[in-house]
């Protein structure tokens, strides 16, 4: 069973900075979505197995990063914060083991979530 242990979230003025972490019981593809209210929830960042290779959504790309140790925790560093990033962010898991990174819909497991809000 994929445990997933999500941390760092918080209120930061637009501009900012916030670090999301994610402690995972082992070794898999691991992505961010966020979903704010009203809105479909977003695929934000994900990265292969190895940490060799990331994707980012458009609206997030040049801001965010996605990063991995060797302790199964990933990373999402998010920098210059605007209003429209405030969200609950997750982080999932896939079992995805390739080059690529993992697609939306390759994901099994889901942390509890953590809020982002970013106040103008």
């Amino acid at each position: 069973q994929v445990r997933l242990v999500e941390s760092g979230g918080g209120l930061v003025q637009t501009g900012g900075s916030l670090r999301l972490s994610c402690a995972a019981s082992g070794q898999y593809a691991m992505g961010w979505f966020r979903q704010a209210p009203g809105k479909e929830r977003e695929y934000v960042a994900g990265i292969n197995w190895s940490g060799t290779n990331t994707y980012y959504a458009d609206s997030v790309k040049g801001r965010f990063t996605i990063s991995r140790d060797n302790n199964y925790t990933v990373y999402l560093q998010m920098n210059s914060l605007k209003p429209e990033d405030t969200a609950i962010y997750y982080c999932a898991a896939s079992y995805l083991v390739a080059t690529i990174p993992p697609g939306a819909t390759d994901f099994g497991s889901w942390g509890q979530g953590t809020q982002v809000t970013v106040s103008s």
